[in-house]
């Protein structure tokens, strides 16, 4: 099993660290991992031509001792660096940092002004908080200036002037490239306009406790790790049955786009369970899925719940009296895996008290975007916003569910305490119908996950469901980057790119490189 990225906030980052010393890594030789990681980054970004020249701006703080390491390595190499301080070092490991990096032919500068086609951003680290001011602030718009002119950044820890744990920025710095160290920067997923490619490097931070409490960032191989093979001798029940229930007046569009994601898959079979005037659609759209009409009758609940290995509710159902009169019926008959979405969690405004009676004991995830979550908590989005890292674990304690939180990045909540972030996904998901796909997906994945959980015997519900919604979160987000464009990006497109984002092999990262995300548009 992989160990995984962590996802922190500065004061997390901080408590790692400090953990990592009191262990015996001293200071300098963090200071010594970070410098010569972000430089071997940066050489073998620029290792076609040496000719080129480097500024490398740093502040007083260690980040810029960070960078007077790399500076030091890069000069050491043969690169013509040039170091624009800002301040003067202030801890003694940071001046050693700097004399050494004099003594490998790095040189000064008291003037910003430069044509180095490559800058290095070593102003600002994870502990600086606020809008950058005075000098601090004339070389971020130095550094802008640059790259508007053509030259290369790379930031180290985190673009200069963006706050580690909320992503605000104001005046900041907008990198190709930022190096991280040992762990992800909430910040970094909340603003990754600014960010550029985010590599995470090694720098061999203690396994503490504190350090297996954080948010464990998803990646492919995790998700490879976790999502059950399709083996050769398999038919339609092996790959199980899903049961979709939506499509109310009006929205056949939701339940026939969750069936697309069910199906693109891997769901063995498929039925869409929607208002009786949507049937014509459903079959032009999905010739592999059999329609139902919405149960009435109990004889209708009971023939429902006993074709299916899970159920998925929400897409386009319609809040009304009726809808939520059946989907309690539902619920109460059917005990195995559900999902609950878009209108399955509306129909529950201000009332999760109510759908945590009708979840506890199953193997079930809940996914609301941010306004789903303010309805169903009755608070304000913004709220839900802000908080994205923390508002889901009570919600999940008491659904006794996962949380799947939509949005940048996705959290996923298991009500043991267990947080997953997935961070892939364009701008070409923020159209409607994207959350409806995803609902497919993690249902096909709950059925799937919860089988082969129940014969291993291994894990309980709550984590198995928080697992299958974050790799549905996962290969989602990855099926939108695999598409060209984000500006004339459709569902269609998204859906074609799924059977890529599922096989696709798992990338190899390099020696040292925990975690690489790649730049968004």
């Amino acid at each position: 099993m992989t160990s995984g990225v962590r996802v922190a906030t500065a004061a997390e980052t901080a408590d790692c660290e400090r953990a990592t010393i009191e262990r015996g890594t001293s200071s300098a030789e963090l200071m010594r991992r970070a410098g010569e990681g972000a430089a071997e980054i940066i050489s073998k970004a620029c290792s076609l031509d040496r000719s080129p020249g480097l500024a490398v701006f740093t502040g007083s703080g260690n980040n810029g001792g960070d960078g007077w390491v790399a500076a030091g390595k890069l000069a050491g190499a043969g690169y013509s660096v040039r170091v624009i301080e800002l301040a003067a070092p202030r801890s003694a490991e940071s001046r050693a940092a700097k004399l050494a990096a004099l003594e490998s032919g790095a040189t000064t500068a008291a003037q910003m002004e430069g044509d180095e086609p490559v800058v290095v951003d070593a102003l600002l680290g994870t502990g600086a908080s606020g809008e950058p001011r005075g000098e601090i602030a004339l070389a971020i718009r130095e550094i802008e200036r640059r790259r508007g002119r053509g030259a290369r950044v790379f930031a180290i820890d985190l673009p200069s002037g963006l706050d580690a744990t909320s992503g605000d920025h104001t005046i900041s710095v907008h990198a190709d490239t930022s190096i991280s160290f040992g762990t992800m920067k909430r910040g970094h997923l909340a603003a990754r306009e600014v960010c550029g490619e985010i590599v995470v490097l090694d720098i061999g931070l203690f396994e503490s406790s504190a350090l297996g409490a954080l948010p464990l960032l998803v990646d492919a191989a995790w998700v490879r790790e976790r999502v059950p093979s399709i083996p050769a001798s398999a038919h339609k029940g092996t790959r199980k049955r899903l049961a979709i229930v939506g499509g109310g007046q009006g929205m056949a569009g939701a339940a026939i786009l969750a069936g697309e994601g069910a199906l693109r898959s891997g769901i063995g079979l498929l039925r869409i369970v929607a208002a009786e005037e949507n049937a014509l659609p459903v079959h032009a759209s999905l010739p592999a899925a059999i329609f139902q009409p919405w149960p009435v009758t109990p004889d209708e609940v009971a023939q429902l719940v006993g074709a299916v290995d899970a159920v998925a509710i929400g897409p386009g159902l319609g809040v009304t009296v009726e809808t939520r009169d059946m989907m309690e019926r539902i619920l109460l008959a059917w005990g195995g895996a559900a999902v609950i979405d878009a209108d399955g969690l509306n129909l529950f405004k201000g009332d999760a008290e109510a759908l945590a009676a009708l979840l506890r004991g199953r193997t079930a995830a809940v996914t609301p975007h941010p306004a789903e979550m303010a309805r169903l908590l009755d608070r304000e989005t913004g709220d839900v916003v802000r908080d994205r890292f923390e508002i889901g674990g009570p919600l999940a304690q008491n659904l006794d569910a996962a949380v799947l939180l939509k949005g940048t990045p996705t959290v996923v909540f298991a009500p043991s305490g267990q947080r997953f972030v997935s961070a892939t996904g364009t701008a070409a998901l923020a159209t409607g119908g994207s959350g409806d796909v995803l609902t497919g997906m993690a249902g096909t994945l709950l059925a799937q996950m919860s089988a082969a959980s129940s014969s291993e015997g291994e894990r309980g519900t709550g984590l198995v469901a928080a697992e299958a919604a974050a790799c549905a979160a996962f290969v989602h987000g990855r099926a939108s980057e695999l598409c060209d464009y984000v500006r004339g990006t459709t569902l269609d497109d998204i859906l074609r790119a799924l059977a890529r984002a599922w096989n696709e092999p798992v990338p190899e990262l390099p020696g040292g490189m925990l975690a690489r995300l790649p730049a968004v548009a």
